[in-house]
């Protein structure tokens, strides 16, 4: 395998012609514009509207008995653009953990591809970029009539339950920090995937959406958190903890957000966690805190962002640099493996892809990755759709109003869903 993207072959396309392409693909990989948070100051290595991935050239694969040494050196080979993600599960790998779960959406648990298509959407203008033996595209298939059956949500008493038994274990010392995630889910739910996903970045107006569609697979995540992002030897983490509603008046919002003692210690334990993750890979004294508990505003919420930088190892992989600091401190805790020992114990569910990590490397080895949150998981064959939420359990928590954080969350990705099949 060698590809080359200066091999592909570009031409300009209408946004009807993306449009359809997009919507024909059972292989897709869609990820929203970064410079919607562009107030951060960091765009990430290539600057678009929105890029898509559309079919398999090349990929690689594991389900969790390969070497993630052999994603290193397909990564090597590529020179390409290659997208894909990490599954939050990719843990018991890394860190020797198990699961008591399976998936009902069971993406892989780490996945990357050469597309044979990929679609950049940039200044107002769509560009095709394929090789030249690239099949044609089916035309898209009607999702027929769009519906949603039984909707379950989780229970507050149990919710109430399980985060007061993490509690007692911050309380005796076992972790200061756990980021603790149910889930809601809807029965007999038929979607049209491609069109929920324009409507929810549309909506949500989150620079870090994405959609993954993989063998009758769907992940639809309206994310704002960016993982991690590499342009030349700079590697930057953006962790999100601290999050409220966005209000008429905003500004009293954000700086009630901003002062709040409690969310700024979640923020602060997890981007002292971050700096520790990065100094495996950096350089000797590179590593520094850029921003510390900025509030940003978005579509529905106002959050808590710290900004960490370093400067890559010369003898450090790209690969190494965002497995050393997998699954992101923002979606476990700390100290992050018994935080993640005690997350499986006590969530009822098998995260797989939520609160994993959706991206791409550059045929350069640069790369851009979000945090996968905000998500809908839907299972075309099984017509199951779920949608987790989560926050992160200190000592400071109150578990009511960790259960109401979470509704939130759940409440305005319901709302989407409900507009989605009456056509709203």
């Amino acid at each position: 395998m060698r590809f080359n993207w200066t091999d592909r072959n570009c031409v300009c396309i209408s946004a009807d012609e993306a449009l359809r392409a997009i919507r024909s693909s059972r292989e897709v990989i869609d990820l929203a514009d970064p410079k919607r948070f562009s107030n951060c100051g960091h765009l990430g290595p290539w600057h678009f509207e929105r890029m898509v991935g559309l079919g398999i050239r090349s990929e690689w694969c594991s389900s969790g008995n390969e070497s993630l040494d052999g994603l290193k050196n397909w990564l090597d080979r590529a020179q390409d653009l290659v997208m894909g993600w990490f599954g939050y599960d990719l843990k018991d790998l890394l860190e020797q953990l198990g699961s008591r779960h399976t998936a009902e959406t069971p993406f892989a648990l780490c996945r990357f591809a050469v597309p044979e298509r990929v679609l950049i959407l940039k200044d107002g203008e769509w560009r095709m970029y394929s090789f030249e033996d690239a099949p044609p595209l089916p035309f898209p298939k009607n999702s027929g009539e769009l519906s949603l059956g039984s909707t379950y949500l989780p229970d507050r008493e149990q919710y109430i339950t399980q985060v007061e038994r993490i509690l007692r274990h911050i309380q005796l010392g076992d972790i200061y920090e756990a980021n603790y995630c149910i889930r809601g889910s809807i029965n007999e739910a038929t979607i049209d995937p491609a069109l929920l996903f324009e409507q929810l970045i549309e909506r949500s107006g989150s620079p870090f959406s994405c959609r993954v569609t993989h063998n009758g697979l769907h992940l639809l995540s309206a994310s704002p958190e960016r993982f991690m992002t590499k342009t030349g030897r700079k590697v930057v983490s953006q962790p999100m903890k601290g999050t409220n509603r966005r209000q008429p008046d905003n500004s009293s919002a954000m700086r009630s957000l901003a002062q709040d003692a409690k969310e700024r210690t979640e923020n602060i334990m997890i981007t002292d966690l971050v700096r520790n993750d990065l100094s495996r890979h950096a350089t000797k004294g590179t590593v520094r805190v850029e921003e510390l508990c900025e509030v940003y505003p978005f579509a529905h919420v106002n959050q808590m962002i710290s900004t960490v930088s370093c400067e890559l190892k010369a003898d450090s992989h790209p690969l190494d640099i965002i497995l050393g600091a997998f699954p992101m401190g923002s979606m476990t805790g700390a100290p992050k493996v018994r935080a993640m020992q005690l997350i499986d114990e006590h969530e009822d569910f098998a995260r797989g892809i939520f609160s994993g990590s959706v991206g791409y490397f550059t045929p350069e080895m640069n790369f851009d990755f979000n945090v996968t949150i905000r998500s809908i998981l839907y299972n075309e064959q099984t017509k199951k759709l779920s949608f987790p939420t989560g926050s992160a359990i200190t000592s400071a928590s109150d578990p009511e109003r960790e259960f109401d954080e979470c509704m939130l969350k759940a409440e305005v990705t319901l709302k989407i869903l409900q507009d989605h099949v009456t056509g709203n």
